[in-house]
Order: structure tokens, then C-alpha cells, then sequence
């Protein structure tokens, strides 16, 4: 298999406070937040690393190039994406990296270092008979979304980071006639239930998510409250 077939994208933002995993800042501070972000991302990028014969780069916002370029590894590519939010940045993505329609391009989210690689393995795979392969978020969402072409119509703004953004990618997608497979549903770090969950995942096998995992211990008191409700952060 070909390195020159297999690109994967990793959606990424500056890890700058107050900008990063908001929803969470509503219950742990936001250095807490954007520290763990930073170690979503760098596993993430390990994550990637382990696949065989994948290109791997990021896409952000272009204001973040500078600081995203000090904030994880030199070796991995930084793309400024065309265009302000998520729905332009994956536009983005197969715009840029999909243009001969052999490349198989998948963009993953950033805070997913926990996924098998084998899903994202299969994923690729799939993208040698399907147009589009999508791994659904339990909460309406998708961490991954992977073609061979650009499929400009495919990502409007509307819908995105919503419990619809789903259902409003495949619905696009059977309006432009395009084939799609689902992956195995998955969950992000979005809620606290979602860090509690990681943090009892990471306990049986920390090597997932190193990085993670000196977060988790640094800050376990504050996810400890977060599993019982108690506590003011």
C-alpha cells in the first residue's frame, strides 16, 4: 500500500486558553481545559504516527499556524485551512489533499487518541469502494469523515457542532448520489461524562493515551469531583 494513497488530517486548533474544549471549561478551569487539550492533540498525533504508510498533517484556522507549530511535533505537517470554521476547514481538507481522486483522505477530530487504529485502518480501506466513509459520534456527531474527492457541496456551516451534524452530512451526501459507509460509533471529549468515561478507559490501558493519562493524574482530584458531582472547579 502505497504512502502516496493514504492521507490522514487531523483537525486541530491552537491550544490557546479559553479557545479550546469550552463546554468542559464550564466545569474544570481553563488551564486545566487547554492543558488537556494539548494532550489530546499530541496522543492524537501518536496515534497516527503507529498507522503504516499514512502522510499525516494538520488543518486549523490559520491564525493558529504559529502557535500550533510550538505546541506539537516539528515532523508533522501544519495546513492553514481557506476560510473561517469547522465546515471551511473540511472543505478544506479534501480540497487540498484530495485532488487526484486516488488520494484516499481522511480528516479525524483531535481529541479521539483513544480510537483503535484499526478503525482508522478500516476506514481507509473502506474508501477503495465507497465515495465517503463517516464514524458517528454517540452524541449526534462524527469524529472522522473520509473520501476521495473534494465533494465541494458536501459541508455548509449550518448544523455543525450540533446534535444534527450527522444526519445533515448524510443527507447531503444522498443528495450528491454518493456511496457511504459507517463506522463504529465512537465518543469525543466534548462533557464531562465524556472526560469520566475516558479517565475509567485510560485506567486499564494507559498506554492509549500517555500524555492524557499525566493529565489525568495531575488533575484527578478535579475529575474525581466531576464523576460525583461534588465540588466547585
Amino acid at each position: 500500500m502505497s504512502l502516496a494513497n493514504r492521507t490522514l488530517v487531523i483537525m486541530a486548533k491552537a491550544p490557546r486558553l479559553g479557545s479550546v474544549k469550552t463546554r468542559l471549561a464550564e466545569s474544570l478551569s481553563v488551564q486545566a481545559v487547554t492543558e488537556l487539550y494539548r494532550c489530546l492533540l499530541n496522543d492524537t498525533i501518536t496515534l497516527a504516527q503507529a498507522l503504516d504508510d499514512v502522510e499525516i498533517a494538520i488543518m486549523c484556522p490559520a491564525s493558529d499556524v504559529d502557535d500550533l507549530s510550538r505546541a506539537v511535533a516539528k515532523t508533522v505537517r501544519i495546513v492553514p485551512q481557506t476560510g473561517l470554521g469547522l465546515a471551511a476547514g473540511l472543505a478544506s481538507v479534501f480540497n487540498h489533499f484530495a485532488t487526484s481522486g486516488q488520494q484516499r483522505v481522511i480528516a479525524f477530530n483531535s481529541d479521539s487518541p483513544h480510537l483503535p487504529a484499526s478503525v482508522l485502518d478500516t476506514a481507509f480501506d473502506v474508501l477503495e469502494a465507497r465515495d465517503l466513509v463517516v464514524g458517528p459520534t454517540h452524541d449526534g456527531g462524527y469524529y472522522l469523515v473520509g473520501a476521495r474527492a473534494s465533494h465541494s457541496d458536501l459541508f455548509a456551516s449550518d448544523g455543525m457542532g450540533t446534535a444534527n451534524a450527522l444526519e445533515a452530512l448524510l443527507r447531503r451526501a444522498r443528495a450528491l448520489g454518493l456511496s457511504v459507509h459507517l463506522t463504529d460509533p465512537f465518543y469525543d471529549i466534548d462533557v464531562e461524562g465524556d472526560l469520566t468515561r475516558l479517565a475509567a478507559e485510560l485506567r486499564l490501558a494507559p498506554a492509549r493515551a500517555p500524555r492524557t493519562v499525566v493529565w489525568l493524574k495531575q488533575w484527578g482530584q478535579a475529575v474525581a469531583q466531576l464523576r460525583t458531582g461534588t465540588g466547585d472547579l
